[in-house]
């Protein structure tokens, strides 16, 4: 039974994550501005302040914790609230750990899949390509370094550029759920997706496994949104107008924060299978069905 700390634990993938961890036996500690439950301990990133109690005997840290994406257009503000809000948060804990003196078994990261680049190409990206040169890479470039940085105290890392996660309880698949469904901009545009729980399963891998470095985080099967479309409409009974909403359209609402859902590209799975990594739910259809 190992013993983890999770930022960001009381989110979408953080809930779910700590479902399995603890019926896996795990304990399983949540870091909260407002703790109010068992295992939640306090932390204050303007104050710098971490409750103490959150790191003894500590084994493993499992950073989540970032603002949301695609939750407000992107002001000059929010992005340095995108960006501080994954790498402050990682910058407080490796202070504590090397405050306290703590061996951490490991230090297990999101990232995104557009460490890339927002862009749509032929090209199918591994984990070795270089960072795009956009927004979007710079938050993922930040993020990766701040847990990097763990491994100046010989602590192991493990980082998934994770994907569209879908879940039933929320996020991204709730917001596709329109009356009518229909591709956005071109339609050929790739979306990398990943059910939560295979998700779940690799930071539950990093815990259990010598499962670490950085990994692609999202399904092996390719989706454009024309074809993710067309499954989504046919797993929610809902009608499939194959007229797609206009690019223009999209950024005249959403500004700059559009083009992650008008660009996207393939990101190889290869490193993830010969890590011996099974899949749950490969094919878009079963994980839209499961949820």
């Amino acid at each position: 039974m190992a013993k983890i700390l999770i930022t960001g634990g009381t989110g979408i993938v953080g809930s779910r994550l700590t479902e399995l961890l603890r019926a896996k036996k795990h304990e399983v500690r949540i870091l909260s501005r407002t703790p109010n439950g068992q295992n939640e301990f306090k932390w204050d990133i303007s104050k710098k302040y971490v409750d103490e109690k959150a790191f003894i005997d500590l084994d493993y840290v499992i950073h989540l914790a970032g603002a949301g994406i695609a939750d407000k257009r992107w002001s000059d503000e929010r992005k340095k609230v995108i960006i501080d809000s994954r790498v402050e948060t990682a910058n407080l804990i490796f202070a504590k750990i090397k405050e306290y003196k703590i061996i951490l078994k490991g230090f297990i990261s999101a990232s995104g899949s557009n460490y890339y680049g927002a862009k749509t190409s032929d090209k199918i990206y591994k984990e070795t390509d270089p960072v795009g040169n956009d927004f979007l890479g710079e938050v993922c470039q930040k993020w990766e370094q701040a847990a990097h940085q763990f491994e100046k105290l010989n602590i192991p890392v493990t980082i998934l550029r994770t994907g569209v996660v879908l879940s039933d309880k929320g996020g991204a698949l709730d917001r596709m759920k329109t009356p009518i469904v229909s591709p956005l901009g071109s339609g050929k545009q790739y979306m990398a997706w990943i059910h939560i729980d295979d998700l779940c399963s690799l930071y539950i891998k990093a815990v259990e496994d010598d499962f670490t470095g950085v990994y692609n985080a999202v399904s092996p099967e390719y989706h454009t949104s024309k074809t993710f479309s067309k499954k989504l409409a046919k797993a929610i009974n809902r009608p499939y107008l194959p007229i797609n909403v206009p690019g223009f359209l999209l950024k005249l609402i959403f500004g700059e924060l559009a083009i992650i859902l008008l660009e996207g590209s393939r990101l190889s799975t290869e490193k993830l299978e010969k890590n011996s990594f099974n899949f749950q739910y490969k094919e878009l259809k079963k994980a839209l069905n499961n949820l």
